[in-house]
C-alpha cells in the first residue's frame, strides 16, 4: 500500500497588520516590504489564540470539504516549532481532543521550521506506509507573531501566520518520487529564539543561494530528472529577493517558480503547501519539485509526481 497526498487545506486568520504601516512605524522606508520582501499583509492569530486552534481551523476546512470525516483520521503529525505552551504535552494531542479524533489515533509533532513540510511529508508518509495506515494529516503551524518583535525590521515585516492540513491516503495522486535532506548545524544561531525571534537575514540568504541549487541539482540527477522536466518548483517563500534568487542562479523560468507571499507574509512551514495547495489542481502539471530551507539552518528537497 503506498501513501500519497491527496489533498490540501489552508487556514489563514482574519487578523492582520499591514507591513506598510509596520515599516514605518520602526523608521523604515513604507515600499521596503512589498519591493524587498513581496509582503503587504501580515495576518496574526488573535491574543486568545493558541498554535492548536490554527491547526483546528485548517483540519476543520477538509472536514467540511468532505475529503475525510473526524473517525476515519488514523494519524495526525504536527510540524511546528512554537506550540501550545512550552511543547508539553505536544500540540497534537491538544488538537486531536479538539476536533475529536479518536483515541485510536496516533499523534505526534515533528519541530522543524521552513523545512518542516518537505520533512514531514516523508516522515508521515513512512509512518503511516509501516503502520499501514490508510488516512493521515500532516498540519503546519508556526505563528511567529508569539515569538516576534515588532520593532526588529529584520522579522517583524517578514512573517505572517497561517496554517495548513494535508490528508495523505491511499487514494492519493501525488507521490513522493526522491527527497534529499542535509542541516548544517553550525548556522543553527543565525535564526534562532534569543528571548525572542533572532534572524540574520544576509547569513540565511548566503546559506540559501549557495545549498538549495545545489541540493535542487542533485536530487534531479540522483533520481533520473531533468530540470527541464519540472512543471513547478516551489521553494519555501522566504521573500522575494530569495525566491528571485534561487530562479535566477538555476537558470529557471519564472512561470515555472510560483511566488506569493504578499497577502501572508512568509508563512514558516506553511508557504509550501500553501503554494502546493493552488497547484495541485492544474491538470497540465505532472511533475513538481519543493524546497523548504531555514532554521537548524535545515533544507530538504522533494519531487512529486502525479500517478
Amino acid at each position: 500500500m503506498k501513501i500519497n497526498i491527496e489533498k490540501i487545506e489552508k487556514f489563514i486568520p482574519k487578523d492582520f497588520v499591514l507591513a506598510s504601516d509596520l515599516a514605518e512605524s520602526i523608521g523604515v522606508d513604507k515600499s521596503f516590504p512589498g519591493n524587498r520582501l513581496g509582503t503587504k499583509i501580515l495576518p496574526r492569530i488573535s491574543q486568545d489564540q493558541e498554535t492548536s486552534d490554527l491547526c483546528v481551523a485548517a483540519i476543520n476546512r477538509l472536514f467540511s470539504s468532505g475529503a475525510i470525516a473526524p473517525e476515519d483520521v488514523e494519524c495526525l503529525v504536527v510540524c511546528t516549532q512554537n506550540p501550545d505552551g512550552h511543547g508539553l504535552p505536544h500540540t497534537s494531542a491538544i488538537v486531536q481532543n479538539k476536533v475529536g479524533l479518536s483515541n485510536s489515533c496516533a499523534c505526534f509533532d515533528i519541530s522543524l521550521g521552513c523545512s518542516g513540510y518537505v520533512y514531514g511529508l516523508s516522515v508521515i508518509k513512512g509512518f503511516m506506509e509501516t503502520a499501514g495506515y490508510k488516512r493521515g494529516i500532516l498540519v503546519t503551524a508556526d505563528p511567529y507573531s508569539k515569538i516576534i518583535d515588532n520593532n526588529d525590521k529584520n522579522t517583524a515585516l517578514l512573517f505572517g501566520d497561517a496554517s495548513t492540513a494535508t490528508l495523505m491516503s491511499e487514494n492519493g495522486c501525488w507521490d513522493i518520487v526522491g527527497s534529499q535532506f542535509a542541516t548544517d548545524g553550525s548556522g543553527a544561531k543565525e535564526l534562532c529564539y534569543k528571548d525572542r525571534l533572532y534572524m540574520n537575514g544576509r547569513q540565511v540568504f548566503n546559506f540559501a543561494q549557495l545549498s538549495i541549487p545545489a541540493q535542487v541539482l542533485s536530487v534531479c540527477k540522483k533520481f533520473k530528472i531533468e530540470t527541464s522536466e519540472i512543471d513547478r518548483f516551489i521553494f519555501h517563500q522566504a521573500s522575494k529577493h530569495m525566491v528571485d534568487t534561487l530562479t535566477k542562479r538555476l537558470d529557471l523560468d519564472p512561470i515555472k517558480v510560483p511566488f506569493d507571499i504578499q497577502n501572508t507574509g512568509n508563512t514558516v512551514s506553511s508557504s509550501i503547501p500553501i503554494i502546493l495547495q493552488g497547484v495541485l489542481s492544474n491538470k497540465k502539471i505532472r511533475n513538481i519539485l519543493i524546497s523548504g530551507f531555514g532554521v537548524g539552518l535545515s533544507y530538504a528537497t522533494s519531487i512529486l509526481k502525479k500517478v
